[in-house]
Order: C-alpha cells, then sequence, then structure tokens
C-alpha cells in the first residue's frame, strides 16, 4: 500500500539507489523535483565518506540531508548537525586486532579524510569508489589532528566470514556492522543510520509513520527500523529483507524509483 502522508525520505546508496555499476539512474532526478515541489525532505545514508556523498549527488547536494559514515556525520548545506566521534585509542586498539588477521586493508574514517597505509591497487580501486579524500600514511596509530568517524576494514575475501568474528565481540561497546561483502564497519555505540534518521526527524519535527526508507545491508538494519514504511531491496541480505515491512525491486531494476514513482501517483493528503 503506498502512503499519503510521507514527510521524509531516506535510501542507502550502494546495493540500493545506485545500481551495480554505482550509477544514479537518471531518472532519479526528475523524480527528486517533484518530491523536493512537494515539501519532502531527502536523505542519502551512506557509509560513504561525506565528500564522495556530495560529489555523487552534486546536481541536488543543496537540497539532500547527507548522513555519511553510517550516522556518525549529517551535514546538510555544508552545515555540520550531528557529529558522533570514537574515541582515538579505542581506534588504535581495532587497528592492532585487525593488524593480526590476514588480508586486511585499514581505514581509518576521518572528518578532514580517510587514511590507509596500503596503497595496493586492488584495494584502491575499491576505496576510491566511496572515499573522495583520502591520504596514504606510514601508520595509522601516528594519526591524531582528525575526530575519527569510523574505523572500517576491507576484506577482499569477504568481510562477513574473515573479519567480523574478530571484532563481534565488541557488539556491547560499539557499533559493529558488515555494510558490504567486503566491508566491515565499526563506529560509536551511538552512531547508526536510525540514531541519525531519529535525530532529523526530531529537528524537522516527522514521526515514523511519515517515514519512507529504503536499504540492502546490515548497515541500514536500524534505519528500516525507525520507519513505518522501510523497503529492502530485492538484492538485499536475506536476514535484511527479514527486518522490512516491504521489498522494491532490486537496485539494477531501478527499485527505489520505481516505489517513488508510484508514491508520486498516489492521491495526496489533505
Amino acid at each position: 500500500m503506498i502512503p499519503t502522508n510521507i514527510r521524509l525520505i531516506a535510501t542507502d546508496m550502494d546495493g540500493t539507489l545506485l545500481n551495480s555499476n554505482h550509477e544514479v539512474n537518471e531518472s532519479f532526478y526528475p523524480v527528486f523535483q517533484q518530491l523536493k515541489e512537494r515539501g519532502i525532505q531527502f536523505v542519502a545514508a551512506s557509509g560513504r565518506q561525506y565528500f564522495n556523498l556530495e560529489k555523487t549527488l552534486s546536481d541536488i547536494k543543496d537540497d539532500v540531508i547527507f548522513v555519511s559514515e553510517n550516522g556518525s556525520y549529517v551535514v546538510f548545506r555544508d552545515e555540520e548537525l550531528h557529529v558522533q566521534a570514537l574515541p582515538k585509542e579505542a581506534v588504535f586498539e581495532f587497528i592492532r586486532i585487525a593488524r593480526q588477521i590476514p588480508d586486511n586493508y585499514l581505514v581509518i574514517c576521518g572528518k578532514k579524510k580517510a587514511y590507509v597505509e596500503s596503497d595496493a591497487k586492488e584495494f584502491l580501486s575499491h576505496l576510491t569508489l566511496y572515499f573522495e579524500r583520502y591520504e596514504v600514511v606510514d601508520d595509522l596509530l601516528e594519526i591524531q589532528d582528525d575526530e575519527f568517524l569510523k574505523f572500517t576494514i576491507c576484506n577482499l575475501k569477504g568481510s562477513e566470514k574473515h573479519a567480523y568474528p574478530h571484532f563481534k565481540h565488541l557488539h556491547a561497546d560499539y557499533q559493529v556492522k558488515v555494510s558490504g561483502p567486503i566491508w566491515l564497519d565499526i563506529s560509536h555505540k551511538l552512531a547508526n543510520k536510525g540514531v541519525a534518521m531519529a535525530f532529523l526527524q526530531e529537528r524537522l519535527g516527522i514521526d515514523k509513520a511519515e517515514t519512507m526508507v529504503f536499504g540492502d545491508y546490515f548497515n541500514d538494519v536500524e534505519m528500516l527500523q525507525q520507519a513505518g514504511h522501510s523497503y529492502a531491496m530485492e538484492n538485499a541480505h536475506p536476514d535484511v529483507k527479514k527486518l522490512a515491512r516491504y521489498t522494491a525491486e532490486s537496485n539494477d531494476n531501478n527499485g527505489v524509483v520505481k516505489v517513488l514513482q508510484k508514491l508520486l501517483l498516489a492521491p495526496q493528503s489533505v
């Protein structure tokens, strides 16, 4: 059933709004303009870096709220609305653990830029999809002059099997999320897309019943739970599908846009 009272829409990016080539379908933009004309606020919520999100949606960046780094950093029109950083010593401990695991590439996701120790092409080809600003350094443990929004591990053999088991014991104190097939993210306990959405709902005076969200992976779970109208993509992780109220067509079939088109065709509530 398509609702008629939606005032806030949030979507994950990779595997959700973006296709498998990490591209926005051109049909999204006229839909976005119609949503804007109706006064519906649009949120791009992602594990991606803020600067990367801003570039990806550069044509509409002034009208999009960016929830980046899995909810750790929320920005609208270059104004910081919400920051939830990690203690540096905690991140340094994560690095020490991760260095004991074979085939891991480590990323400190700072507010200014991301920091990595490897310039391996196979790693950077993935990193640059999600991070616009980054620096290759000799030792991540030496980074001090930045706020740490998130710690990320890239394991090309598979994050759920090869990285997550070494960090799952941290769930009580931190957000530990398998955010994609090769990515594991660790954030502050109070940093997730759901917390960010709750912050925005309170700030904008919008409740869950007026909120629609789309996602595909574990870092979207809390966001899906924060909306009365939650959609998992057809390509979503099976466990994530169980938690959403509805299913949208896959990201490669333009599932988000198709739902939004139906929303725009539905009679508006008075």
